[in-house]
């Protein structure tokens, strides 16, 4: 989609306009992490709280997605002392204004299924951060390596308060929301955009019955990753949408009936994280956990909330991966496999 009329703020006003989003909001933005990276010497770039606008990395993929800046890798939900326990009160007072990108807009979406309307309840932890939210669209001007949102249509949103782009001299912008105008900005006829057609394109399949998805999961193109999958879960860490977790309670040292219960991140592709009582496990192989993950993104999620596959087309998962497995080629491949099924079902009907 791309529209005329965004204004331009630069140099001095600029740089008062960003204090008065600071004086309203707490701004959460892709930043460089210095030495952050993957490998030595590699920066990184992560959501974190910002109070320049010339810190912000506007034209580099984020590492991580703004997923962080609503639900923490790791959360104290409750202290306890003795026979008594307390609700931990979130420390942030203002409102957060998270400056994304329009698939991490949309993964936003998919948190609020989970969090918010999984069996009728809602979790008082995520809704009170969740209702301070309000997004700045940031603009795509070009696909980042491996993005194949436009397979999902969530390469544009119109969900967000007000949307940017930038240069290295300052911003264009459009307030949706009134209260985030600026009157020292000034008319310009630039163009916001977003991609409209990804070089990677992914075949997402649609199932047709519970028996498919059933004899999809005894196909034997699930037996290679076996021996390439780790299951060291840094896909699902980077993952936008991913929401596995689990609750523990810590004791401290030097006084045992004190302690605090935190919620910390975690991974249905770490070995033990299905164990049940006993310590027995479900899914004991490494492919069973990839087979696992793979069929809740585009097939589960789905049959539960009707609203597509659990995916907005980062693809931060394989940029992740240290074994270099692609999750574009493997929805590819289960699209493959679906075919192969249907047509043997076809041949036996003969």
């Amino acid at each position: 989609m791309e529209e005329v009329g965004l204004k331009r703020l630069t140099g001095d006003a600029l740089d008062r306009y960003f204090g008065t989003l600071l004086d309203r909001f707490q701004v959460w933005a892709p930043v460089c992490i210095p030495a952050g990276g993957r490998y030595q010497g590699q920066d990184a770039v992560q959501y974190k709280p910002v109070s320049n606008w010339r810190d912000i990395v506007w034209d580099r993929r984020s590492d991580y997605s703004s997923r962080e800046a609503i639900l923490p890798i790791t959360q104290t939900l409750y202290t306890f002392t003795g026979d008594d326990y307390r609700e931990v009160k979130p420390k942030q007072a203002k409102d957060l204004l998270i400056l994304a990108r329009s698939c991490d807009i949309h993964a936003i979406r998919h948190l609020d299924e989970i969090f918010l309307q999984n069996g009728g309840y809602e979790d008082s932890f995520y809704r009170r951060v969740r209702d301070k939210v309000h997004f700045a669209l940031m603009e795509c001007t070009h696909e980042f390596d491996g993005c194949f949102c436009v397979s999902l249509g969530t390469n544009d949103t119109d969900d967000y308060a007000m949307r940017l782009a930038f240069d290295d001299e300052g911003i264009f912008f459009e307030a949706k929301d009134p209260s985030l105008d600026c009157a020292d900005a000034t008319p310009s006829d630039r163009a916001f955009s977003n991609p409209t057609e990804n070089e990677l394109k992914v075949e997402f399949p649609e199932f047709r019955s519970i028996e498919e998805v059933n004899e999809l999961k005894s196909h034997p193109m699930w037996d290679e990753y076996n021996s390439r999958c780790i299951s060291c879960g840094a896909c699902t860490i980077a993952c936008s949408t991913c929401t596995c977790f689990e609750t523990r309670d810590i004791v401290y040292s030097l006084n045992h009936h004190v302690g605090e219960r935190r919620r910390t991140a975690s991974s249905c592709m770490v070995a033990g994280f299905d164990a049940v009582a006993g310590s027995k496990g479900i899914r004991l192989e490494a492919k069973d956990r990839y087979r696992y993950k793979i069929m809740h993104k585009i097939y589960a999620h789905d049959a539960r909330f009707h609203t597509g596959p659990m995916c907005v087309g980062c693809n931060r998962c394989s940029a992740h991966c240290p074994q270099l497995i692609s999750y574009p080629a493997t929805i590819n491949k289960v699209s493959q496999a679906l075919r192969e099924i249907r047509e043997q079902e076809v041949g036996y009907g003969e």
